[in-house]
């Protein structure tokens, strides 16, 4: 909780919670989770499966496609989802066909349909141009809402280089930039 405080301050957070199987870490989590929801935090959440370690950023797919998804689903967030896709457009601009590849819900968001979304597989960068995207998404995300985004990821142990790589680079950006406003 006090990580949270601190990040609602515009300091970038990185918890940890460790130990055996069974303990009871991804319920404390959700608790914290509850917390976060009730002082108007934006929470996003997956979950690294072994048999997806093949298939780069899946958890963080999946938790980013379930935010997009309430988006889509409640009208009464129709203004933030309208303001969340123009900001979108505006910062990533072409290259938001990239992750609305990884993130459908992001595809219906913006408008786009699954025929015009361009697969050129052959970008010898795609995960580091990925990592790039999915970091300015979160930028995105944090700065249109001037909410803090709290990213609960569950079995990590499972995880896939490319999806810790880009979880560091969220953590870096996020370090630099609350660097940059004090």
């Amino acid at each position: 909780i006090d990580a949270y405080r601190r990040s609602a301050l515009g300091e970038s957070e990185s918890v940890t919670i460790s130990g055996a199987s069974g303990t009871g870490k991804s319920l404390l989590a959700v608790e914290a989770g509850k917390y976060v929801i009730s002082s108007d935090g934006i929470l996003i959440s997956g979950k690294f499966d072994q048999l997806q370690q093949g298939k780069p950023f899946s958890a963080l797919a999946s938790a980013f496609n379930q935010y997009c998804g309430i988006l889509l689903q409640n009208c009464e967030l129709a203004p933030s989802k309208q303001k969340l896709a123009h900001q979108i457009n505006h910062v990533l601009g072409r290259e938001a066909h990239h992750l609305a590849k990884l993130i459908p819900n992001l595809a219906s968001m913006l408008g786009l349909e699954s025929n015009s979304i361009i697969h050129d597989e052959g970008c010898t960068n795609a995960q580091k141009r990925l990592q790039y995207l999915l970091c300015r998404f979160v930028e995105v995300i944090s700065s249109t809402f001037a909410a803090p985004v709290t990213l609960f990821l569950d079995d990590l142990q499972w995880a896939d280089s490319a999806s810790i790589a880009a979880v560091n680079q969220f953590l870096l950006a996020g370090s630099l930039t609350s660097q940059d406003t004090h």
